[in-house]
């Protein structure tokens, strides 16, 4: 039995698109033995820390990738029916702490720069830009190479694929994969008839091959589900036929109104997490497939993604030598606003908590909160007092950044701050609705649009939700689903597993496989915590040291 590792994996990350859940997918390369497995979710790298975490926990090493959106121009956001943006995929690994910072780089450049009708769009140039330290496949049948062949030939798509080679060298692959899908676009052309072009190719330029199957889903039963995961992102219902291509969607009857086919995958059943087995038999005629993908995970590095704390670089005044010299003179020139006459005690805790603040190394946090506070009053926008463990800070008190004595009211610094328990410093602040836009453009001037973002949240399909989004598509209707997601008990950490062992009405609908309901419910489990949408969190904002895609995606 020839050594396997899947390259090419969409996880729940793939918003919408994938259903495999990181952990679960995890367990099964586990007990499969395969030695490390791929993310390489579609525009995105949103899953890549937890991957990273759950690859560590179960101990294999963890590649990660991109599956990127790839145009002529991503800054070009105007098209017309006839004219329409025409995206490529391109599978992209890190290899190596370069390769992950370069593939940081790309991915960002697509949401900033190239970012058009919920898609991250990248171009070749950025891709070369930032090509070191990353290898590179000739990818899946959306790939430019695979879409030249079917659309303008296989001459024209070997100068494509000649073009990526020059781009990559030896850290570019042949990928073959076998999902039995035939008549691509009515080209009349099969993936297999692809396939042998390229294995042709690795002959003809010595090129190494590697075995992926374009994973979506973690266990083949689970397509079901996935293929309701599509109808949830297209607005669509899971009766409607399947188009054969999206260029040519057919109109069709369906409960006697003209409705177009709906997106989905034709050969659906095939997209999932499949075993070494199970690839060693569908590749046996290019067995060396397989031993790539472990020659390739050979070659990544062994990342590490934890970071010590990185504080953003606050400038001081050229007449102080260091951040804490600074901070001491605020906090005393502070003092004597606020206080007037300083007592012994007044001194004796402002020097406690000075010296606890930088034997910690966080006179820099101070600095940067107090100015961005003061600069909030200076252009009248409305600031709270301050609440929770920060007002026991007399330093946060003499820089203003609160408004409550701690020693009138005997507040501990410790609740705040403890050098027992090395953590960072938390303020809560309060800024007036309308005000806060403007104390974030005030940050965003001062320390570079390229060093500030807000942070991304993830709505996801918790035990209720999923089940009504999966009752819709598949038309069960409303006051039903709703009485069946009523049945799901509420409070914290529910999942659909846990009642249905809590609630017998609703295991007994669970039961029902051939029904609606326990269709709806089977799916829903399968697809409950996929994350649904993103957004923008309400409150939390990143200042990096430099530019934060030396850090992030």
């Amino acid at each position: 039995m020839p050594q396997f590792c899947h390259l090419h994996c969409h996880t729940q990350y793939s918003l919408l698109d994938g259903a495999a859940d990181i952990n679960i997918m995890m367990q099964k390369a586990v007990r499969d033995g395969q030695k490390a497995v791929a993310i390489t979710d579609h525009g995105n790298m949103f899953g890549v820390f937890k991957f990273w975490s759950y690859a560590k926990k179960h101990n294999i090493k963890t590649i990660l990738g991109c599956e990127v959106y790839v145009v002529d121009d991503p800054t070009r956001k105007s098209f017309s029916k006839q004219d329409r943006d025409k995206r490529y995929h391109q599978l992209l690994l890190a290899k190596n702490a370069k390769g992950y910072q370069n593939l940081c780089k790309i991915v960002s450049q697509g949401f900033t720069i190239g970012y058009y009708s919920n898609f991250p769009r990248v171009s070749i140039e950025m891709i070369e830009k930032y090509s070191e330290g990353l290898v590179a496949t000739t990818c899946c049948l959306g790939s430019q190479v695979q879409q030249t062949i079917l659309n303008e030939g296989e001459k024209a798509g070997e100068k494509v694929f000649l073009k990526w080679l020059k781009i990559f060298g030896d850290d570019y692959y042949i990928e073959l994969q076998r999902h039995g899908i035939v008549n691509i676009d009515r080209t009349g052309m099969s993936q297999e008839d692809i396939n042998q072009i390229l294995i042709k190719w690795s002959k003809k330029h010595n090129v190494k091959m590697i075995a992926t199957n374009d994973s979506h889903y973690v266990e083949q039963e689970d397509w079901d589900a996935h293929d309701a995961l599509l109808c949830i992102n297209s607005g669509s219902l899971k009766g409607i036929p399947i188009a054969d291509s999206l260029k040519f969607r057919n109109t069709v009857m369906y409960k006697g109104e003209k409705v177009k086919e709906r997106f989905g995958f034709k050969a659906g059943g095939e997209f999932y997490f499949k075993t070494t087995d199970e690839m060693a038999k569908l590749f046996k005629d290019v067995p060396e497939s397989l031993e790539t993908t472990v020659e390739i995970a050979d070659k990544v590095e062994i990342l590490n993604l934890k970071r010590d704390i990185l504080m953003p670089n606050y400038t001081i005044s050229p007449e102080f030598n260091t951040q804490d010299d600074y901070l001491k003179h605020l906090c005393f020139e502070g003092a004597r606003r606020r206080y007037g006459e300083l007592s012994a005690t007044v001194v004796e805790r402002l020097e406690h908590e000075l010296k606890i603040i930088k034997n910690m190394g966080f006179p820099g946090y101070f600095l940067i909160v107090q100015d961005f506070i003061k600069a909030a009053k200076d252009i009248g926008v409305a600031v709270g007092p301050g609440r929770g463990s920060a007002a026991g800070s007399v330093v946060a008190y003499c820089t203003e950044i609160t408004n409550i004595d701690p020693i009138k009211y005997n507040l501990l610094f410790e609740r705040f701050l403890n050098p027992e328990r090395v953590s960072m410093p938390d303020i809560d602040i309060d800024f007036d609705d309308e005000g806060r836009q403007r104390v974030i453009d005030y940050v965003v001037d001062k320390y570079g649009k390229n060093q500030v973002a807000q942070i991304i949240t993830y709505g996801t399909m918790a035990a209720k939700s999923s089940i009504k989004d999966v009752a819709r598509v598949l038309e069960l209707p409303l006051a039903e689903a709703n009485r069946i997601s009523k049945m799901v008990p509420e409070g914290p950490k529910v999942t659909l597993k846990k009642a249905f062992k809590e609630v017998e009405d609703l295991q007994s609908y669970r039961m029902q496989e051939d029904t609606v309901y326990g269709k709806t419910l089977k799916m829903a489990e399968v697809l409950e915590g996929s994350v649904r949408h993103r957004g923008i969190h309400a409150a939390g904002v990143i200042i990096a040291p430099d530019d934060l895609t030396e850090y992030i995606p």
